[in-house]
């Protein structure tokens, strides 16, 4: 079984406020659908509408049939996300399946306008254009439309890593196609569900639904590789206001501490830190004198340290809560800008969000408000909010362009189900009419 590796923070304690002191560093065993990079965890079952029901069996158990491809019932309703994927399989295998699959040696240099290299002549039949001629305009522009579908700097040079994703080869990318449909097919389908959320960790992304279609969306932050956030299915069943920071063990060993011993206990109070003997929510506080910092430093004594809402809150003045045991939830950061960065797999598991006074509006219709002031005050959500984390490594809403896979989900999946994905490979291209590909 693949065992994710995921920070311990006060995600974890917020969802299981009794457990004992972590270690450091604490893997956890996701069930075994989620070794294959398709299904969801299912932590609520009222989160999971009638349909679809393949987010609730083990993928083992469904073997050939759990791989829909292109073949799929079209009576049987699908998330509008599937349905746009399936039909950008088609528009891929129109555009680039029937070009000729030859191979371009990737070593040596670039290639560009003006070389004079013999892998032009490959290039240019690898595209679909005349072998005869040279690296002129009309090839520059195939390399930059094949690199701006294929997620790849759009320059019109053909460098090491265009050429490496030319051999990898349309079915490669048909196959990720068909991966990215059986991660939308289990998506609830339109008119089983009212209002829910959805969190796309593949583009760090929230859309906010109604009644099937999306009214709102947002930038977030999520997992980084070591600390992936899971594809789940959740009930959001509370906000915690003027939250609590609970620092992760690791960042008390690797960075309090240490600052700790370097200026003494005014580093904690002019910071606003509390220090408690247990992770458990009624938890006694210590004294920060008589903790031996030292000992915390060397990974040797791990108490829990949490920091009082404030601006300096990595929490925040909300958080969203789903209770679960990966300590997964949705919470407000202080600092907006961080939004802006193009790299917003960061996070330790948890789903930072751009705006979440605005998601709260959306939720409860107005934004709430602390009653008393005190700290990890409970606003309840009379709906529990359905929310689902999901994983696209192809974009769903434009044209066919793939994106990274920062997590590296993809290639275990095709190695695990290659036959599966070939049989739903062939199943696509013998079928492709039955899509309607719109005229764009």
């Amino acid at each position: 079984m693949i065992r994710f590796a995921l920070l311990l923070a006060a995600s974890i304690v917020a969802a299981s406020p009794a457990a004992a002191a972590p270690r450091s560093i604490e893997s956890i065993a996701l069930p075994p659908s989620v070794q294959h990079g398709v299904e969801m965890v299912v932590i609520d079952e009222g989160a999971m509408p009638p349909e679809p029901e393949l987010a609730r069996r083990e993928f083992d158990e469904l073997a050939d049939a759990s791989w829909s491809g292109a073949p799929v019932d079209l009576t049987q309703p699908v998330h509008a996300l599937y349905t746009e994927l399936r039909r950008q399989l088609v528009r891929y295998q129109i555009e680039w399946s029937g070009l000729p699959q030859i191979q371009v040696p990737a070593d040596g240099p670039a290639l560009t306008v003006g070389s004079k290299d013999p892998r032009v002549p490959l290039l240019r039949e690898r595209l679909g254009l005349p072998p005869e001629g040279a690296f002129d305009a009309a090839l520059k522009a195939k390399v930059a439309r094949y690199q701006r579908v294929h997620g790849l700097k759009e320059d019109g040079v053909a460098g090491a890593a265009t050429l490496q994703s030319l051999n990898r080869g349309a079915a490669h990318y048909e196959k990720t196609i068909l991966i990215n449909m059986e991660r939308a097919r289990r998506l609830p389908p339109p008119g089983s569900m009212g209002r829910y959320i959805l969190v796309d960790a593949g583009s760090a992304r929230l859309w906010m639904y109604e009644d099937g279609k999306p009214v709102d969306s947002m930038r977030v932050i999520v997992g980084n590789a070591e600390t992936q956030t899971p594809m789940m299915a959740a009930l959001m069943r509370y906000v915690s206001l003027n939250p609590y920071w609970n620092v992760p063990p690791e960042l008390a060993r690797s960075l309090i501490a240490p600052r700790v011993l370097e200026q003494g206990l005014t580093y904690l109070i002019e910071r606003d830190y509390e220090v408690l003997e247990t992770w458990a929510e009624d938890a006694p506080r210590l004294d920060p004198a008589r903790v031996d910092w030292r000992a915390v430093a060397d990974n040797k004594l791990h108490p829990r340290l949490r920091r009082g809402p404030g601006p300096w809150n990595s929490m925040g003045k909300m958080k969203f809560m789903m209770p679960n045991d990966f300590g997964i939830y949705l919470h407000d950061v202080p600092d907006k800008a961080v939004f802006d960065a193009e790299n917003r797999w960061i996070s330790n598991g948890c789903v930072r969000l751009e705006d979440a006074a605005r998601l709260a509006r959306w939720i409860f219709g107005t934004t709430p408000k602390p009653r008393t002031g005190e700290p990890e005050e409970r606003v309840d959500i009379a709906d529990p909010m359905p929310v689902y984390i999901t994983y696209l490594t192809v974009d769903p809403r434009s044209e066919v362009v793939f994106r990274n896979d920062p997590y590296g989900r993809d290639a275990p999946v095709m190695m695990r189900f290659a036959d599966q994905l070939d049989r739903a490979g062939r199943s696509a291209h013998a079928a492709p009419a039955a899509v309607a590909v719109p005229q764009s």
